[in-house]
């Protein structure tokens, strides 16, 4: 390639897409590294012309990752053009995505076992609470049919009639028909 006519690559420059003008004089400056560079010298083991090679081909290969760039750019604006021409909406992919992740999901191995498990779970957990319900159902059947519940129930049922009396075991007709006043009950 010819860098004399060729346009910045390089999509982090602030250059990007201009044409290149080499004819500035910027190949007289000194490069970090360069041969009478201080400031970076050369590391262990690597001659001057190895350097200059890698310098080199590290420069190839920022120049190709900037046209990939480029390459990658223009491809994921034609990919926008074509989803736009189809209807397809950031959202509409946002939700193929979560019901294709979602299906991905339920037929994972993990997730079978989970439900099985969980589902063996919910079994003994409703036999166990359907025994507690029928154990406490006979406890409290065989108490009330206890002397000593019966006892308390008699002295409950005493201490009934004697602050009621026994107008509090007839219907309520009857009790209506009583409480009409009397000469002998004013109602004042």
């Amino acid at each position: 390639m010819d860098p004399a006519g060729q346009a910045d690559i390089n999509l982090n420059s602030p250059n990007k897409g201009l044409p290149v003008d080499n004819s500035t004089g910027l190949s007289d400056v000194p490069v970090d590294g360069a041969p009478g560079n201080p400031a970076n010298p050369l590391p262990p083991g690597l001659t001057e012309e190895e350097a200059e090679e890698l310098r080199v081909e590290l420069g190839k290969v920022e120049e190709e990752i900037g046209t990939l760039r480029q390459v990658l750019s223009a491809k994921e604006r034609h990919a926008a053009e074509l989803k736009r021409k189809l209807g397809l909406s950031p959202l509409t992919e946002l939700k193929q995505n979560f019901t294709k992740s979602w299906q991905d999901v339920q037929t994972s191995n993990a997730y079978k076992k989970t439900q099985e498990t969980l589902s063996q779970a919910g079994q003994k957990t409703t036999a166990a609470i359907s025994t507690v319900s029928s154990v406490i159902s006979r406890k409290l059947g065989d108490m009330r049919n206890s002397a000593t519940f019966k006892s308390f129930e008699d002295k409950v049922g005493n201490l009934k009639y004697k602050v009621v009396g026994p107008a509090g075991d007839r219907s309520p007709a009857d009790s209506a028909a009583d409480s009409t006043p009397t000469q002998e009950n004013p109602p004042f």
